[in-house]
């Protein structure tokens, strides 16, 4: 009997025995596999596998050991507790006590590319990451918790945001592994400006990726995340949500459409999602949006 040999971190969570422990899995065309993982005690061992994971402990526990390729390590963890797996790299945990995890896998096949031009050729998969350190990093923890907070609000991430909250992540992780990333290069030249702002408005109602911006810059995904925050003030994945709701506001106050279709039309999956992120921004839903603003124009139209 030929037994299927998972091909990523994510397939690896989703077979067998092990599909029973996750609790949340988002996957964003492939880009990154947002993994959350709840585990009684013992083996977590697994094959090698083309994906550098990050894991945080959400939890901690009182003794973990094992190698995630760096080396042997036998330690406490705290709530909180980060640690990189490395690639291809058959990796051997145990863990005294039941835990929860949350692992964000970055597809070797969808970084690599990214990752040499942003270290203009320094990065190395061998020795660029602290394999199997438990560190500290708040510019991580922070990133994650964003990341999910806006996967919980907005639904399963889009590419924009799983390639910039990639990047994000990988930018600090190489700087703690010795190979910092290029300088920026200054804001994006006004032509570039103009047909990002274009495309973007275009294509609201469609998941728009990082790589595709880049690509109408004439830009690697990198420099052109940095470089467009350099003129904007905010990340594209933001900037967007502002058009996004630009555009919201707009149908709200013009038009008879319901709510739900309004969500579908500026790239929500639902009345429900349009209406977190509504609240998040201006406090209001879209229909008390709607209410507050039409009903000073009956006012003045029946004086």
């Amino acid at each position: 009997m030929t037994v299927h040999a998972p091909s990523s971190f994510a397939e690896w969570h989703s077979i067998g025995e092990h599909a029973s422990y996750m609790r949340t899995m988002k996957s964003p065309g492939a880009i990154l596999d947002l993994l959350e993982i709840q585990r009684p005690a013992g083996d977590m061992s697994r094959p090698a596998l083309p994906d550098i994971v990050l894991v945080e402990d959400m939890r901690g526990c009182r003794r973990v050991r094992g190698d995630l390729g760096g080396g042997y390590f036998d330690i406490a963890t705290e709530k909180g507790a980060l640690a990189v797996a490395a690639p291809n790299f058959s990796t051997s945990v145990v863990n005294e006590e039941s835990h929860r995890l949350r692992s964000l896998a970055f597809p070797l096949a969808q970084w690599q590319v990214v990752l040499d031009d942003a270290t203009d050729g320094r990065f190395s998969i061998d020795n660029s990451f602290i394999y199997g350190r438990v560190f500290d990093s708040p510019t991580i923890r922070s990133a994650l918790r964003t990341l999910w907070a806006l996967c919980d609000d907005e639904g399963p991430p889009s590419r924009l945001m799983a390639r910039a909250a990639g990047l994000e992540i990988l930018a600090e992780l190489c700087r703690l592994g010795g190979a910092p990333l290029a300088s920026a290069k200054g804001g994006l030249a006004p032509w570039a400006q103009r047909r990002c702002v274009e495309l973007m408005r275009a294509q609201l109602s469609h998941d728009i990726s990082l790589d595709e911006l880049a690509k109408e810059a004439r830009l690697s995904p990198f420099h052109f995340a940095r470089m467009f925050k350099q003129s904007f003030g905010a990340p594209p994945r933001l900037y967007l949500t502002r058009l996004r709701l630009e555009k919201a506001c707009e149908l709200l106050e013009h038009t008879d459409l319901p709510v739900t279709e309004i969500a579908h039309e500026v790239g929500y999956s639902s009345n429900q999602a349009l209406a977190r992120v509504f609240m998040k921004h201006h406090c209001l839903s879209p229909t008390d949006y709607r209410r507050a603003v039409r009903e000073p124009c009956r006012s003045a139209r029946s004086r």
